[in-house]
């Protein structure tokens, strides 16, 4: 019975443990070692289009996932995530009726590099954009 007791407190300790860290990926850009996560407080996985219209998009998945479509519509299957410190904290600057983040995305290519684009946040408008340009409504969530 003891032995069924402490295999219990050992698994849920570790769940906890892993389930609790947001979690963080190294990579190098631009020749300098940065930290991405997809966890921010905010709604951002979906897919981003120009206003009024249906392509090209980008799509971000909760997983770090994605797929971005260039003008000529040609798509690309990306991994994304936006710059954080070590331990997870999303860094950004924060404005009047906004904040900005820095995304980092590379596509899957073989010898892809990490490429930049700002990600902002419009709080009074509810919508986010990838380089000011592709658009996503969003809702906020109710905290009970």
């Amino acid at each position: 019975m003891k032995i069924k007791n402490l295999l219990f407190i050992t698994l849920f300790l570790c769940l906890t443990n892993i389930y609790s860290q947001i979690k963080t990926e190294k990579i190098t850009a631009k020749k300098q070692d940065r930290f991405i996560t997809t966890t921010i407080s905010y709604p951002v996985t979906g897919i981003y289009l120009y206003e009024g219209k249906k392509e090209p998009i980008v799509q971000l998945n909760a997983n770090g996932s994605g797929v971005f479509q260039y003008e000529d519509l040609t798509k690309k299957n990306i991994t994304w995530g936006f710059e954080c410190s070590e331990i997870g904290v999303p860094i950004f600057k924060e404005g009047f009726d906004s904040a900005s983040y820095s995304l980092w995305y590379k596509t899957n290519d073989k010898d892809s590099e990490w490429i930049y684009a700002q990600f902002s946040i419009h709080f009074m408008k509810k919508k986010m954009y990838i380089s000011g340009e592709r658009v996503k409504e969003y809702v906020e969530e109710v905290k009970k």
